[in-house]
């Protein structure tokens, strides 16, 4: 692991002036090197000690909200915090842990991305996300992922979009018979035909959607979204992959 030096400035900035000694020790001594020493303890790792002595001891000022920012920043998550702070309440005493909770909420506020958003979202729906859904990448704008539910008699899959992600506009080809129907199951999302205002599609909608129509579905712009797809069976059935939904068009759809 390389080490890293640590650049702090607060002792000086703060007690300069008034505490030359006390500012060098913890801005040259305690940061410049104990934290600096992160080839032998990393980063986070130092952070989670740190956050732990704090709440242990029932010290909930701003020294406890710049070790929970710089344990945020050293890669500590949400839900990991949120776990941390559980583990911590039942040796260093519950209202230390309501305490620390108060900031730590305001620290990881704006934080719900990423792996974080994406365990919250699954605790939200029944079915599984599934796996990133590379195989049709090149059809989607932004991040999508599928999860087979069924392959026995009608083959259905779980779609999810993240915030913002939509397929491109398509076709379900077919000389009889054939199309799709969508159940939504998790978050808000959107489907439209072409020429047709679009649809808000919320848990427990179902989506009709006919062969050989072009259309589009996908994740409103604030919230990840899911839905069941089911492949009505026909004969001569293929997917046209058209052109992407354009960003001027899906944003009037968040702008109405």
């Amino acid at each position: 692991m390389a080490q890293q030096k640590i650049v702090q400035t607060a002792g000086r900035d703060q007690l300069g002036e008034f505490a030359p000694e006390f500012a060098h020790l913890n801005d040259d001594i305690l940061f410049g090197e104990v934290w600096s020493r992160n080839d032998l303890l990393s980063l986070r790792d130092r952070s989670l000690v740190t956050i732990t002595s704090l709440i242990s001891q029932g010290i909930t000022d701003n020294s406890l909200t710049y070790h929970l920012q710089t344990a945020k920043q050293n890669g500590i998550t949400r839900t990991e915090i949120s776990e941390i702070i559980t583990h911590i309440a039942f040796y260093a005493g519950w209202p230390k842990a309501w305490a620390a909770f108060r900031l730590a909420k305001d620290v990881w506020s704006d934080d719900v991305k990423g792996d974080d958003a994406k365990a919250e979202y699954q605790r939200s729906i029944i079915f599984p996300i599934g796996e990133p859904n590379d195989a049709f990448a090149k059809y989607f704008t932004g991040q999508s992922y599928l999860a087979p539910v069924s392959t026995e008699q009608i083959p259905f899959f779980n779609v999810t979009f993240e915030p913002g992600c939509r397929n491109n506009w398509h076709i379900h080809r077919s000389t009889r018979g054939g199309g799709q129907m969508l159940v939504g199951v998790g978050g808000r999302g959107w489907y439209q035909e072409e020429g047709k205002p679009a649809q808000e599609i919320l848990p427990g909608t179902v989506i009709h959607i006919p062969a050989n129509v072009k259309h589009w579905h996908g994740a409103a712009a604030d919230s990840w979204f899911s839905h069941l797809a089911f492949e009505i069976p026909g004969e001569n059935t293929s997917n046209e992959w058209l052109e992407p939904v354009t960003d001027e068009e899906y944003l009037k759809l968040e702008t109405k």
